[in-house]
């Protein structure tokens, strides 16, 4: 079984206004096909930690393989190839596009990746939204949907370019518990039938508890 995600030795620290030692020596893997969750309290590291693995944040000391190819230290311009190729992430707040219909918003990071003709970026769109029961929702503006199907929009959105690892930061933190739970069996299912690895920041226990390993946190470090 491969590695879809390793860090080796990752320190971070922010500084300003004094030095602060945010992240201490972090070092997991992921492999291909897990779904893992990360806990910890505010303040413990996790969401810093996301986008470093997410390739967005580049200062920090250590490596971070993808794919098990090392990504630290490429150009930002690459970075972001990858990111748009191999890298899928839903935030708590789905930051959709209101003025756009459903089907725009799901098609556009592929637009952005360019690899795939119009046509082609339409139909993976369909592809998604139908697979996550949303197909009727493709023409409707996406300021015209529930919250919980705008969670589903920005997971389909998250999933057009096919990515390796799916990455979320708290994406069940706005939603109610029956949303909650929708997006987490969305999140099994994608697990169980395409294979997909997730990694998901989360302070909800139950969710966590489901998953199949849970990194806890503490003051910037692992605890095992």
């Amino acid at each position: 079984m491969g590695t879809v995600l390793e860090t080796k030795n990752i320190n971070k620290h922010f500084k300003k206004p004094i030095d602060f030692h945010v992240l201490k020596d972090i070092s997991f893997k992921v492999k291909d096909g897990e779904f893992a969750s990360i806990m910890g309290k505010s303040g413990s590291g996790k969401s810093t930690l996301l986008y470093i693995l997410s390739t967005m944040d580049t200062d920090y000391e250590g490596e971070l393989f993808l794919n098990e190819e090392l990504i630290t230290g490429k150009p930002h311009k690459e970075l972001s190839k990858i990111r748009s190729r191999h890298i899928g992430f839903v935030f708590q707040f789905h930051y959709l596009l209101s003025e756009f219909s459903v089907l725009e918003n799901v098609m556009l990071p592929a637009k952005k990746l360019g690899s795939k003709t119009y046509q082609e970026i339409e139909h993976d769109a369909m592809e998604k939204l139908n697979m996550l029961n949303i197909g009727q929702l493709a023409k409707k503006r996406a300021s015209r949907i529930s919250g919980g199907e705008k969670q589903r929009v920005a997971i389909a959105r998250a999933l057009i370019n096919n990515p390796d690892i799916l990455m979320g930061d708290e994406p069940t933190g706005n939603l109610d518990s029956y949303n909650a739970e929708n997006v987490f069996q969305i999140f099994k299912r994608l697990k169980e039938e395409e294979g997909l690895s997730l990694l998901v920041v989360t302070h909800d226990l139950d969710f966590a508890k489901r998953t199949d390993r849970i990194i806890e946190m503490e003051d910037g470090r692992i605890l095992s």
